[in-house]
This record gives C-alpha cells, structure tokens and sequence, in this order.
C-alpha cells in the first residue's frame, strides 16, 4: 500500500510540473506572437496587475515606471506605432537562482519604407501570482 501511496504521490508531483511548465511556455509564446505582430493589447493580457516597463531609447531617459496593466497597454502602444514591429526572437530564456523565469529577445522595428531600422534587446521577467506565470517586467533597451 505504502508503494503506491509513493508512485501516486511521485505521479501528482510530475503532473503539477508539467502543468507549471507549461504555463510558463504558453506565456512565453504567446508574448512572442505578440510582439511580432506589434499587439500591446494582445500583450496586454499577460501582464500582472502592475507591471514594470521600461523603455530606453535615443529620446528616452529610459526611467523605470510601473504601470497598471491597462496604462502599460496604452504605452505599448504608443511605442510600437512609433517602432512598428519587423521581427521578435527569444535569444534566451533561463530561470534565476531566485526561481524567476525570464527571457531575452530581439525585437526589429521597420522604418516607413518597411525595411529594417533597427533593434531593441527586450528583456521580460515572469513570476508566479496564484499558481499563474505572468510578465512582471519588460524591458526595451535600443540597440
């Protein structure tokens, strides 16, 4: 009895990771998309209540600021009409020692043309609210 008290337990455990683990990727993924496709609202959705965002660019001062989750939409959208998204890829993603997950990616603007102008290094932490993974902070830094 007690053996298969342990291979359910072991069982339990593995199914609450994968769950976990998932989570995380579906958060990760989708805010790929939404990034590529310049979607603040899209975005939007994966944000904890309060966010912080930051955005450093040649006319910035780059000030961190946290922001509802429905003012960092508005931000958001200021910054990709005015950096309309080329491109969006992961570069990396890892976990702190601390057990926060967070990825680094490079998102490529288009000037009016529709050519490449240039690039930001975006960096996105994710924390856990009530067994949920969601953005935290994002970061665009231009390059």
């Amino acid at each position: 009895m007690k053996y298969y008290l342990k291979i359910t337990s072991l069982f339990l455990f593995l199914a609450i990771i994968t769950e976990i683990a998932h989570a995380q990727e579906e958060v990760i993924g989708s805010a790929k998309v939404a990034l590529k496709l310049g979607s603040s609202k899209d975005l939007s959705k994966f944000f904890h209540n309060m966010v912080e965002l930051k955005i450093t660019d040649d006319e910035a001062d780059g000030a961190n600021n946290n922001y509802s989750k429905t003012q960092a939409e508005y931000v958001l959208k200021g910054f990709f009409k005015d950096n309309p998204p080329q491109d969006f890829i992961y570069v990396h993603q890892g976990t702190s020692k601390e057990g926060l997950k967070y990825a680094i990616g490079k998102y490529t603007y288009k000037d009016n043309a529709g050519k490449a102008a240039g690039t930001f290094r975006v960096f996105m932490k994710l924390k856990q609210y009530d067994g949920s993974y969601l953005i935290d902070e994002i970061d665009f830094s231009k390059e």
